[in-house]
């Protein structure tokens, strides 16, 4: 006999599963973007899985699950493996028919991926989360390969206008902007106080900065400035949130100019909100971003913020992000800095962020909208 409760969950139409391809589920911008949406969206329309080029446990593995994902691997692509990695990928669409909807943020292997997509119904999504592919001969490569993407894909999606023309050329593309829980990013000095003490911090100025020690960073140069600030403060310490492979580059440079003792490193962190109430200023001279999150979420948590121009000017929402040139001295960048870290009223600038469309419940809606017409076109 068909129960009342049976009845009702068999006409409830099942959600879209998205499927996003990733390289990993680590606390990247493109990660951290997808796990901000993916927390607010309403998995009773949309559900997200995820494939991704490692077999380690990631970060956000264990949170995916709980909120009912699947996480699939594939083997990492190389040229000697090219022939393996275009069958890996064809005997998963094979073997996973369900998907409908393929959600690309990847850039390398795209081209590669979307297209055995396509010859299996899927329908495609290129998402372009960055503006360089880097410097030497991988990156030649890497234009190489995903210069077809915006012939194969059949929407694009970009983080910014600087993204979505670097990927996608004249190709027309839409903009998802990277919202973030603005309910967790807020001023509290009680919180600023506690974690200020949990670091040793007392009542030392305290510069940051929150990134992957990966060369679009450039935390070389953001040492040359610490370095010129604390010749001026002697009260003054550098906060490094995050790792990466240049850790021991950035380490050495440290200890070479003495001002190892004055960082402290935190590795990577999930309680982002407390850290950034600790910081006085963000120092941000990335040689280039797609459109770094920290930038919206130091400015709803009323943090000052000193970047580079190679960043797009879409993350000046309020009047805290202020720009200078890579092409200024270190000396410069320091000057600017210790102008910005006079003391001064803080506050949360949350409506400002809200208002500007950067907040994960009204951009995961946005998505979802997006989804579902994708869905209507499909049938």
């Amino acid at each position: 006999m068909t129960t009342k409760d049976n009845m009702d969950s068999l006409s409830k139409p099942s959600p879209i599963r998205v499927l996003h391809v990733l390289g990993n589920l680590n606390r990247g911008g493109a990660e951290s973007y997808l796990m901000n949406i993916y927390r607010k969206i309403d998995r009773s329309k949309v559900q997200f899985d995820f494939i991704i080029h490692t077999n380690e446990k990631c970060d956000f593995s264990d949170e995916i699950v709980e909120l009912g994902g699947k996480i699939y691997s594939v083997p990492r692509f190389s040229v000697k493996s090219s022939i393996r990695y275009i069958k890996e990928w064809s005997k998963f669409f094979r073997n996973n028919s369900e998907y409908k909807i393929i959600h690309s943020h990847i850039r390398s292997t795209a081209a590669i991926i979307l297209l055995i997509a396509k010859k299996y119904g899927l329908v495609t999504i290129s998402h372009s989360h960055s503006i360089s592919s880097g410097s030497g001969f991988v990156s030649v490569i890497k234009n190489g390969l995903q210069y077809f993407i915006r012939y194969i894909a059949d929407y694009r999606i970009a983080c910014s206008q600087n993204a979505g023309k670097w990927l996608f050329g004249n190709k027309p593309f839409n903009i998802m902007k990277n919202a973030i829980d603005v309910n967790n990013f807020y001023y509290d000095r009680e919180i600023r106080e506690e974690t200020r003490k949990s670091l040793g911090l007392d009542n030392d100025i305290v510069i940051g900065h929150v990134g992957s020690f990966t060369f679009p960073k450039n935390h070389i140069f953001l040492l040359d400035i610490f370095n010129e600030i604390a010749n001026q403060n002697a009260s003054v310490k550098l906060l490094l949130v995050g790792d990466g492979p240049l850790k021991d580059d950035i380490i050495h440079h440290a200890k070479k100019l003495k001002i190892i003792n004055k960082i402290i490193f935190t590795g990577v962190r999930s309680d982002i909100p407390d850290l950034l109430n600790a910081i006085d200023l963000i120092v941000f001279p990335s040689r280039y971003e797609g459109f770094p999150v920290t930038m919206i979420e130091a400015q709803a948590t009323g943090v000052s913020c000193l970047i580079s121009k190679a960043i797009t000017d879409e993350v000046q929402i309020t009047d805290l992000v202020h720009y200078m040139s890579l092409e200024n001295s270190p000396k410069e960048w320091a000057n600017k800095s210790i102008e910005l870290i006079k003391p001064c009223n803080r506050y949360s600038y949350s409506n400002e962020i809200i208002k500007a469309g950067y907040d994960s419940i009204y951009q995961s809606d946005v998505l979802t909208q997006f989804y579902l017409k994708i869905q209507g076109e499909f049938k």
